[in-house]
């Protein structure tokens, strides 16, 4: 009897054991560490030193040393070589530039080289696999052509661009499968160019993109509605790629997918990410490719097709945009340093370094993801298996029609199908995700096309 009973233990123990070993882990712990490990003072410092040069215009001085954005870009590659050396040269450190002729843009009088900054922690698995993390490093303004006045642009954009240099110190201790660029972009203000060449090269050279994260006013905290907040920041996203075709189209109104697009998913994992790690923070998902009517450095590559948002405060101070330093009946003018909150900053570029982490220790997402169920009670989903020997699984998610982030998952192992049962197809809108052991999952895939009928 006693022997009986030990064997039915020992089976019992070593089932559980089994299953524990095949079941992903619900976190990442490394990345509470590395959200930790962003400093607030490093970045204001960063953001003083962007500052310092005065005028980061497009057109402004590029010889002088001490001013113009010809030195401020100089400084941000040293920076990053700096940073490199501390690694053991595990950044590739480069300019990444492009000419705009005179009369291409209304804000471009003359011929300018317009030159981005490109620090890239190449992967060990995917090297041509990127997520890609882009501040600005121009500024203005009030009048767009002013290139000799100073404009200080501390919030827009030297938050942006300190909180990229920050999360290169913070990540290059690492290594992880797939390369990330930390990118300085240039020319925003006068017609997003430095984006536009970049998403051109990243075409070019057929780069694999999973998201491009464009942090763009990321410290100030005090709205002009009168509203403070150092909680809450939004994260804009397309609902689906403008490079659809008239098929997927089609797909689209029969099965549904409107605000699922590559750039949508992009910004759930995000929010989620934020959630699960960073639950002080209060991420809102805003359904718009950006504010109304204005624009960002991910519209360039959203426009070439590649996923991407944009990351910025909750409360805009318009006051502090784009404005010439003055005080007029009583109300202060200009992205001075003064209206810099150098904790938000840390905190939404944590945000940034969780986000890419996971991104790029995440395994490669399933492919041919399809679906079927109609007048049926169940609803399943099939996909092809990805070869990597880091996948152990994949975790089906679901959610009503009508809501924002994925409300239901379920893990069904190292499988190619997967059948839920009793979950009407009518009903929720379905996706699949690979799964590593440490918990990190790719973006969710959307069904692209139907299970063909036996």
């Amino acid at each position: 009897m006693l022997i009986t009973r030990t064997f039915g233990t020992l089976v019992i123990l070593l089932s559980w054991i089994f299953i524990v070993q095949c079941q992903p882990l619900s976190t990442d712990s490394r990345l509470y560490e590395l959200a930790a490990d962003v400093s607030a003072d490093r970045i204001y410092d960063d953001i003083q030193s962007l500052v310092n040069f005065g005028t980061r215009h497009t057109l402004s001085d590029t010889l002088s040393e001490s001013r113009g954005i010809g030195a401020a870009r100089r400084w941000i590659k040293s920076t990053f070589e700096r940073i490199s050396d501390d690694c053991g040269s595990c950044l590739e450190v480069r300019y990444h530039r492009g000419m705009v002729r005179a009369g291409e843009s209304r804000r471009i009088p003359e011929d300018t080289w317009v030159v981005n900054v490109l620090a890239i922690k190449r992967g060990t698995q995917y090297p041509n696999r990127y997520v890609i993390m882009a501040g600005d490093i121009d500024s203005r303004i009030s009048d767009p052509l002013n290139a000799k006045d100073d404009s200080p642009g501390a919030n827009d954009n030297a938050s942006g661009m300190a909180g990229v240099m920050e999360a290169a110190r913070v990540l290059s201790r690492f290594d992880f499968p797939v390369s990330i660029i930390f990118a300085g972009l240039s020319g925003e203000e006068q017609g997003l160019f430095g984006g536009k060449f970049l998403a051109k090269t990243a075409l070019e050279e057929e780069w694999d993109i999973l998201g491009v994260l464009n942090n763009d006013m990321i410290s100030n905290i005090q709205g002009i509605d009168g509203v403070i907040d150092n909680r809450s920041f939004r994260i804009f996203s397309e609902p689906h790629s403008s490079t659809v075709d008239e098929q997927k189209q089609i797909w689209t109104r029969f099965y549904g997918g409107e605000v699922d697009g590559p750039s949508r998913q992009l910004a759930r994992y995000i929010h989620k990410l934020c959630v699960n790690y960073m639950p002080e923070l209060n991420p809102v998902l805003i359904y718009r490719l950006d504010r109304f009517g204005r624009g960002g450095h991910h519209r360039p590559f959203n426009d070439a097709g590649f996923p991407g948002v944009r990351i910025m405060e909750m409360h805009e101070d318009y006051n502090r945009q784009h404005q010439d330093i003055r005080v007029e009946d009583g109300i202060e003018y200009g992205d001075v340093i003064q209206g810099v909150n150098k904790e938000y900053a840390r905190d939404l570029t944590a945000v940034n370094v969780i986000s890419l982490a996971s991104l790029a220790w995440a395994p490669p997402p399933p492919q041919n993801v399809m679906i079927g169920g109609a007048v049926k009670p169940s609803t399943t989903l099939r996909w092809d298996v990805v070869d990597d020997k880091e996948v152990i699984g994949y975790k089906v998610y679901w959610r009503d029609t009508t809501s924002p982030q994925w409300q239901h998952s379920k893990y069904v192992g190292k499988v190619s199908e997967a059948v839920l049962s009793n979950v009407i197809i009518d009903n929720y809108l379905f996706g699949v995700v690979s799964v590593n052991k440490e918990g990190n999952e790719s973006i969710v895939q959307y069904p692209k096309t139907l299970i063909p009928r036996r």
